[in-house]
């Protein structure tokens, strides 16, 4: 047992000065490279959005896979320092390639899929979209995952494979789109009529497309009345203000009108 601990005590007063300059140089070397990769990528980014010749989407995802890349090297360096060869790492790592892409595979589709919308640009930042599930504006295009910031405010992360074997709806790649609103009249009012005043009325709401103009008509006939649909044209920016702005002017309308609330009619009464 003394022999034991006379041999660890040599050890360490012999090897234990160089172990713990190695500890610290290593911790050294992670905070500056860590801070030299920030200042590499941040000056990447802010050189190729000077340039004007790429999107801010392609731009980030660039920056995404400098900053790993920059960061595996930085790894592998640390390891280098403890003597660890690099090239038996290497080799390891390609033993074990398929036990980690099975595991990874997930990620791996993630990744594979947002070079895939690189190219083909399904959606860039700052457009509203409705994919995997999740409608939003686009805050982020990364390396695995995309960012979409929902309209009630709440940060959503959504696999890029999940995005890109589903359904992508884009709003904001054309110039307008249609809000649907509906418009029950009484069985005493004239739809003609109630079309008539409506038009004028809807097309003066502020963001409403001129051209094309509303899409006001006879929608359905119910046992209360009549349905007109009310359908405005607007930027994807303006869709909730005209929405909320067209079911107010309807009722501005019909009130001014004087138009009777639509009633349920009552059936005749059961015999005994």
């Amino acid at each position: 047992m003394e022999a034991s601990l006379q041999s660890a005590w040599g050890y360490l007063s012999t090897q234990g000065v160089d172990i713990g300059l190695k500890i610290v140089g290593a911790i050294v070397a992670w905070v500056v490279g860590r801070w030299l990769i920030g200042i590499a990528t941040r000056a990447m980014g802010a050189v190729m959005e000077r340039a004007k010749k790429l999107d801010i989407t392609l731009i980030n995802y660039l920056k995404s896979i400098v900053s790993v890349l920059l960061n595996i090297v930085l790894i592998l360096a640390l390891m280098e320092m403890f003597g660890v060869k690099t090239t038996s790492f290497a080799a390891l790592l390609a033993g074990a390639g398929l036990a980690i892409g099975a595991a990874w595979s997930g990620m791996l589709g993630s990744f594979a899929a947002g070079i895939f919308m690189q190219v083909l640009r399904p959606y860039n930042v700052g457009d509203f979209i409705c994919a995997g599930g999740t409608l939003g504006t686009v805050r982020e295009l990364g390396l695995f995952a995309t960012t979409v910031v929902t309209p009630d405010n709440t940060i959503v992360v959504v696999g890029n494979n999940k995005i890109f074997a589903d359904n992508i709806q884009n709003f904001s790649t054309l110039p307008y789109r249609r809000v649907d609103c509906v418009a029950k009249i009484a069985n005493s009012v004239s739809p003609i009529d109630a079309i008539a005043r409506l038009k004028p009325a809807i097309a003066s709401i502020a963001n409403v497309c001129s051209n094309p103009p509303p899409d006001i008509d006879l929608l359905e006939f119910t046992p209360e009345g009549p349905k007109l649909c009310v359908r405005p044209y607007t930027h994807t920016d303006h869709y909730w203000q005209v929405y909320f702005d067209t079911n107010r002017k309807i009722v501005e309308v019909f009130t001014a009108a004087g138009y009777p609330v639509p009633e349920t009619p009552i059936g005749p009464r059961n015999r005994d």
